[in-house]
């Protein structure tokens, strides 16, 4: 799956405040609730194999047993990355001593994102190379996994001399057994507040999660 061409309305839109919500919430990109009021059911990820800031190969399977909070970003964002990229920071404090929790952040430009520029990156909020992963990759495959991995929206738009992408501020928590069990508006105070109780929640469990009640996310 590639990256989709936008048109000119929508690269308008997304320079106006609230844009990526207009695209995130749109009926086509609906497939899994992400309300408080109904919430989704687990799904598994499937296999990846991308590139973290330091170079290591990393796959979905070295992250089994552990809980993690993903998030969508890119270095040259000027919108919601740096907001997000704090909040994650936040979060990495937060939990400063859980070894269980790791933090993913994925580039969705990674054409750009060395794992050099990443690392530049990372440093500027402080981010713990042993809990916190910026990962980046080949286009097309970080393109099918935000999509058909998350169920997220991703797209460019012409911008200057460079896409602008149009992606999800979501954050995703996903449990030990690699199965997507919430996604939270980082703009959103209660979503946060909930993203923090559900975190709580899995790391009280085994990585397995095998007895989380059914409904709790």
């Amino acid at each position: 799956m590639t990256f989709t061409r936008v048109t000119l309305l929508a690269t308008c839109l997304v320079s106006m405040p609230g844009a990526i919500s207009v695209a995130k919430d749109s009926p086509s990109f609906k497939i899994l609730s992400t309300s408080i009021a109904a919430p989704a059911k687990p799904r598994a990820l499937p296999e990846f194999s991308l590139v973290e800031r330091s170079g290591k190969k990393i796959t979905l399977a070295e992250l089994r047993g552990k809980v993690w909070i993903a998030d969508f970003i890119y270095t040259h964002c000027n919108d919601t990355c740096p907001m997000q990229t704090a909040d994650m920071a936040k979060l990495q404090d937060r939990w400063i001593k859980e070894s269980e929790l790791k933090l993913v952040s994925f580039s969705v430009d990674p054409e750009r994102d060395t794992p050099r520029v990443l690392s530049e990156y990372a440093t500027r909020f402080k981010a713990d190379a042993n809990r916190w992963l910026f990962l980046t990759g080949r286009k097309k495959e970080i393109a099918s996994l935000v999509e058909d991995g998350f169920r997220l929206p991703i797209a460019s738009a012409p911008h200057g001399n460079h896409a602008m992408i149009v992606h999800s501020s979501r954050f995703v928590l996903v449990d030990g057994q690699g199965q997507v069990r919430g996604y939270y508006d980082n703009r959103d105070p209660t979503a946060m507040d909930r993203l923090k109780a559900d975190v709580t929640s899995l790391l009280q469990h085994s990585p397995l999660v095998r007895d989380i009640p059914a409904g709790m996310f």
